[in-house]
């Protein structure tokens, strides 16, 4: 797919570790978790008012739930606020938890746009969305802490394709 330069200005997508690596694992009450939703929160504020108005998640476990369920905060107070759930492929959830699959569903629901990127599972599919993702956006915030994987791959190849990038460490 070939990006329309114009969507692409205002579009902002997301990559960020899941719960695996994040300190607080799948506890999102602790305190170390809310202090990073603060910050994710402010992040979609600042980008709100460069105006990105178009937000795109990768609609994985852990960090991405956090930012989609953050834009859909913006989007309750803010004008003109989308977004799009890129999902890899149709059976993503498949093998979460019960109360994932669940939290997953939920927000496919509350999208603005679905965006399925392989028609079923392979090897690649992951890499494909975070792919797209980039290809059709000017930024990325990421909930990054350098350590090496999808995340890092993502936020280096947006630096290759000349995003502006903000990086949120998962601790402060």
């Amino acid at each position: 797919m070939r990006p329309c330069d114009s969507t692409r200005a205002i579009t902002c997508c997301f990559t960020g570790h899941r719960p695996e690596k994040l300190p607080w694992g799948t506890n999102e009450q602790d305190p170390l978790c809310l202090n990073l939703l603060a910050r994710l929160e402010a992040s979609l504020e600042r980008a709100y008012e460069a105006g990105k108005r178009h937000f795109i998640c990768g609609m994985a476990r852990g960090s991405d739930m956090l930012f989609f369920e953050a834009v859909m905060k913006l989007r309750s107070s803010r004008c003109g606020v989308r977004i799009e759930a890129a999902v890899p492929c149709p059976t993503q959830s498949r093998a979460w938890p019960r109360a994932g699959k669940e939290r997953y569903m939920k927000l496919l629901a509350q999208s603005d746009m679905i965006s399925v990127v392989s028609a079923k599972y392979d090897y690649d599919c992951m890499h494909r969305r975070n792919r797209y993702m980039v290809q059709n956006s000017s930024m990325l915030i990421a909930v990054f802490d350098g350590s090496p994987g999808g995340t890092s791959r993502t936020v280096a190849y947006a630096a290759d394709r000349g995003l502006e990038i903000e990086i949120l460490p998962p601790v402060l």
